[in-house]
């Protein structure tokens, strides 16, 4: 069998094998899990309209701890996957600083989860609506998840470039698409004011849903393609 170069590994007895793919399934499985327990909150919880606030204001309340663990919990399956995809690349562009942003935006989802976002628009209820006090701890959520968002879009980008030098035309296309809309959905979020002080327009927030669901979606796909190869190359090594 002829792989497609996008995995090359050596890999010595059937352990090393199976913890790269036990890593790598952690990536297949960290998008799904964060939408799933984000949208089962946003629409669940009371107060919250997933029209004027962002997901992250869900750590607030009696209940936030969900979503606190929603952070560190897919924070952690990134980081394992990051693992996963250094283990797996061994040769090409993005074989090093891939891994390496996707690391770094599972420790941003790891320190949004340490740091909650402030209550803001009306929720947690009781919340004024005019709210638009910044802690300390709120600036700090702001500042992990705009690096780890910047360094995923940059792993997009970094994968596009490596999908078109294995002149993989779908896959590169996949990784640009999901890096621009993740990078669109972000600028939105930032500039698209909404009615109240202090949060993103509704078209912003639903549009970055959309957004995450589709980098999340690339990021699993990757993931489960890694899987495949690496457990290709394992029995071509016997």
């Amino acid at each position: 069998m002829v792989l497609s170069g996008l995995v090359h590994t050596k890999i010595v007895g059937g352990g090393k094998a199976r913890l790269t793919r036990a890593l790598l399934a952690c990536g297949v499985l960290a998008g799904p899990f964060y939408l799933v327990v984000g949208l089962a909150q946003a629409f669940t919880r009371p107060g919250f309209d997933i029209t004027r606030h962002d997901l992250s204001v869900l750590s607030n309340g009696a209940l936030g701890w969900i979503q606190i663990a929603n952070f560190l919990i897919t924070g952690v399956l990134v980081v394992a996957a990051a693992a996963g995809i250094r283990r797996a690349l061994r040769s090409g562009p993005a074989r090093r600083w891939g891994p390496l942003l996707i690391a770094i935006y599972g420790a941003g989802l790891i320190g949004a989860g340490f740091f909650t976002a402030d209550p803001v628009a009306g929720f947690p209820p009781g919340t004024p609506a005019s709210a638009v006090t910044v802690s300390w701890h709120g600036l700090l959520h702001l500042v992990c998840a705009a690096v780890g968002f910047l360094a995923l879009i940059s792993a997009c980008v970094l994968f596009a470039r490596r999908f078109a030098w294995l002149r993989e035309r779908v896959w590169a296309a996949f990784s640009a698409a999901a890096g621009a809309a993740f990078l669109a959905g972000f600028l939105a979020l930032v500039f698209v004011q909404g009615d109240t002080p202090g949060t993103s327009g509704g078209a912003a927030i639903l549009g970055f849903w959309v957004a995450l669901a589709l980098v999340w979606s690339w990021l699993s796909a990757l993931s489960a393609r890694l899987m495949v190869e690496a457990a290709h190359a394992q029995v071509e090594d016997r």
